[in-house]
């Protein structure tokens, strides 16, 4: 099988690339949830970032940092991604920041280079002063990410900030995992959908 994984799509003899294609990322795709419920999901008390109290927690950049959990994130996404037409990939630092890192390599490597841009919290406090990192241009087709949605608060301040600073044209926001906390109710109400690689369910579920 390890060999197969390196075939180019012309020396795939008596081979379905796109089936193959497809079998491997529902392979990622639960290799990355067994390490989101090992790694990620914490049991206990806890205060979010959104202020809310909650009975647990979603540590994903112990995952999103973490070799296989940044390949199998970034393959997922590129593949969620293939077909669209869009520039660069980006969001709000810090859960963005490992996400859109590996994201951009494993682009590369597909031969489809996508630029990517992380969006701080505060404008920096020297040099350019800028609120966006990275090779985003004023009028690119854009993707906003984020690992973990509760109220959705977290994207639309990254839209927020990009719709201030560029004339980027938003063609998606994706999070890792959503909550089901009303982040996807929050952004449609601001007329953006909402994908997720994962909810809140498929973490618990046995």
């Amino acid at each position: 099988m390890q060999g197969l994984l390196h075939l180019k799509k012309n020396e795939a003899v008596g081979l379905n690339y796109e089936e193959f294609e497809g079998d491997q990322i529902s392979d990622y795709k639960q290799q990355l949830l067994k390490l989101m419920k090992k790694d990620a999901l914490n049991i206990g008390d806890t205060v979010l970032s959104s202020g809310t109290k909650s009975d647990y927690y979603i540590d994903a950049k112990m995952v999103t940092l973490s070799p296989d959990g940044a390949y199998f994130t970034a393959k997922i996404l590129f593949n969620m991604l293939k077909e669209e037409n869009f520039d660069a990939i980006g969001g709000m630092t810090i859960g963005a920041d490992p996400i859109v890192g590996a994201f951009a390599v494993i682009s590369h490597l597909e031969n489809k280079p996508i630029r990517t841009f992380i969006v701080r919290k505060e404008p920096k406090q020297h040099g350019k002063h800028k609120w966006i990192e990275g090779p985003i241009h004023n009028d690119d087709k854009i993707v906003v990410i984020d690992d973990v949605t509760t109220s959705g608060s977290s994207l639309l301040k990254a839209i927020n900030i990009i719709k201030e600073q560029t004339n980027c044209e938003i063609i998606k926001t994706i999070t890792l995992v959503d909550r089901l906390q009303n982040g996807k109710e929050n952004l449609r109400k601001e007329g953006y959908d909402l994908i997720s690689i994962f909810s809140r369910d498929d973490l618990f579920r046995e």
